[in-house]
């Protein structure tokens, strides 16, 4: 079985030992692919871990905010209680000094129950009822929509002896009848000794928090309960949702108190102390909801990579092939003259094009040296290669701010809003990576620009504006290849970044006599005379400089020089700027170029 393997492996790497051509044009691959594939992994994951970012901050703001809300609504109830609590009317009736006197008695219970009345139809519709309970006289004021009378009661009442042998202030249950309120009770205690001499309840519908719970309830998937300190739940009830995953609520008996997240096997739990009433907020978003979130911005990201590694093994291949085919067709060639006898020596052993070329030129390397590279093809192989250079390095450098605008619209914007921008820059990339010529007609240009242009609308909506004024004799002209971009991206960068205000940008494309003018305008803050100087010098000098440009973007030094090369001295990039005014940057090229591309 071994030496079956070594047999296939030996046929398999045959042809690329035999072959420096298929050596390179492996190796390119693999250094071509291997970066992009890393970079889309880590790019995919960043996207994923952006967005876990992203909803855990938002859920712990809303979280402190909400919990913030209900906290002020059960003060509000509270407050209420407060009010029978230091009513007149109460202290009157507790300090009553004639007990045998019955119509003082009766003035101080009706006195009593107005007090009562008052607050309960001051309190709104989500208070369903009052009671008293007054522990000296044994008695128990009722007031709600079907009952308002006093009655006598023997021992304390259930709901009130639970919190005197706690020894608690405040107490919140769910009604044990009707699991869609809740009791909120608060203890009386006397000035002097703060020993329990009664208590106060309100009857509360828990739909009063609906609205502020339904602010954090944005998905199907998404849970938002309100339970106390030992994980029951509270609200909502049961029958209204699915209960939650077993072991969640487990997890928050021990964690410090106010807001905070933790994260279980297949969940994100968020929760807040709701005041000092033992109330919890929770909210609980299982971990697939998130993953799912981000699955949207990811596949954008995954379909850049996977394009981009398609055109990188393109663009290996091609340069690879390219860049063997001269030493293929060299050896070939000396193959055929090797009837000519050189030095004696040893020759090459090398199995592969080196090998043969080295056999080759063993006895032709006199005559080899007096026919290779004169000053001519140096020069044309340096123009050539920087050329290429600069094509192949082309690349919308705001490629990273419009996935992250992408991403936020995703979430905040309708389906139409983020379908326009991507397809913009789909676009854009359909153009850069799929067109090769080295030539484009001045319609492709502005549709190029038209996409970018839209793209930095949707990102600056309310500041800017763009027009385009174009003579259609001249669309089907030609002109280098991402020559209009550079100018729009040039005029962002440096005119209107800092400028306060509306930004307002225009494209004119004149035809004067034998020449088209293609003129980029802004309203930025322009350039001070000093500065313009140098910008022109170095636009002067372009042709001079080598083409390939600093940085992941196109100068104007570099538009300039690829026009020279292609129309003549005569052709090129002018720009004048006035400061807080803005800026004009003008192309001028021939306007037969539409023919003689054609030809």
């Amino acid at each position: 079985m071994p030496t079956r393997v070594v047999r296939w492996f030996r046929a398999l790497m045959a042809p690329y030992r035999r072959s420096i051509q298929l050596k390179l044009i492996l190796t390119m691959i693999v250094l071509s692919v291997l970066p992009v594939i890393a970079v889309t992994v880590l790019a995919a994951e960043k996207s994923r871990a952006s967005m876990e970012t992203e909803v855990v901050e938002t859920n712990m703001s809303n979280m402190k905010w909400t919990g913030i809300y209900i906290s002020d609504q059960l003060d509000r109830l509270n407050q209420l209680i407060y009010s029978i609590q230091i009513s007149p009317d109460l202290s009157d009736y507790l300090n009553e000094r004639e007990p045998g006197n019955l119509s003082s008695q009766f003035n101080a219970q009706r006195k009593m129950l107005n007090t009562l009345a008052n607050v309960y139809y001051s309190a709104g519709s989500h208070v369903i009822g009052i009671q008293l309970y007054l522990k000296q006289s044994q008695s128990l004021f009722t007031f709600n929509g079907m009952q308002n009378d006093i009655t006598t009661v023997n021992g304390i009442p259930p709901q009130y002896a639970e919190m005197w042998q706690a020894n608690k202030d405040y107490l919140i249950r769910t009604s044990p009848t009707d699991a869609e309120r809740f009791t909120l009770i608060r203890s009386i205690r006397r000035f002097e000794d703060q020993k329990q001499t009664g208590a106060i309840s309100l009857d509360v519908l828990w739909s009063q928090f609906d609205q502020t719970l339904g602010l954090l309830g944005r998905g199907d998937q998404h849970q938002v309960l309100i339970t106390d300190t030992d994980g029951r739940i509270m609200y909502p009830v049961q029958a209204r949702q699915s209960p939650p995953p077993a072991g969640v609520l487990t997890a928050l008996r021990d964690v410090r108190p106010g807001p905070g997240m933790i994260q279980t096997a297949g969940h994100y739990v968020f929760y807040n102390d709701l005041g000092v009433v033992g109330l919890r907020l929770v909210k609980i978003i299982p971990t697939s909801s998130i993953n799912h979130s981000a699955f949207s911005t990811m596949l954008y990201g995954i379909i850049v990579g996977v394009i981009s590694i398609l055109v990188s093994i393109c663009i290996a291949v091609f340069i690879a092939w390219r860049t063997a085919r001269p030493i293929v067709h060299l050896a070939r060639s000396v193959q055929e003259l090797d009837m000519i006898k050189g030095p004696a020596g040893k020759p090459s052993t090398r199995p592969d094009e080196i090998g043969l070329l080295e056999r080759s030129l063993h006895g032709m390397a006199g005559r080899i040296r007096e026919h290779i590279q004169t000053e001519y093809s140096i020069n044309l192989q340096k123009k050539t290669a920087e050329l290429k250079a600069l094509q192949a390095q082309i690349h919308p450098h705001f490629l990273q701010n419009t996935l992250q605008m992408i991403g936020s619209m995703v979430f905040s914007q309708k389906p139409e809003d983020t379908y326009e921008v991507i397809r913009s820059l789909s676009e854009m990339f359909r153009y850069v990576v799929r067109e090769p010529q080295d030539m484009a007609s001045l319609r492709a240009e502005l549709d190029h620009a038209g996409h970018y242009m839209r793209i930095q609308q949707r990102r600056f909506p309310q500041r800017l504006v763009f027009r385009v004024e174009t003579d259609e004799r001249a669309m089907d002209i030609r002109l280098p290849k991402l020559s209009l971009q550079p100018l729009l991206e040039n005029a962002f960068q440096h005119g209107l970044d800092r400028k306060a205000g509306a930004w307002r940008m225009e494209i004119r494309v004149e035809i004067m006599k034998e020449d088209v003018w293609i003129t980029v305008c802004d309203n930025g803050n322009g350039m001070a005379p000093d500065k313009l100087e140098k910008v022109r010098a170095k636009l002067e000098n372009a042709s001079e400089e080598p083409i390939w440009a600093q940085g992941s973007h196109i100068g104007l030094s570099n538009v300039a020089s690829r026009l020279r090369m292609n129309f003549g001295m005569n052709y090129g990039v002018t720009i004048d700027s006035e400061q807080g005014v803005g800026t004009r940057v003008t192309i001028r090229i021939p306007f037969t170029s539409a023919e003689e591309g054609d030809i």
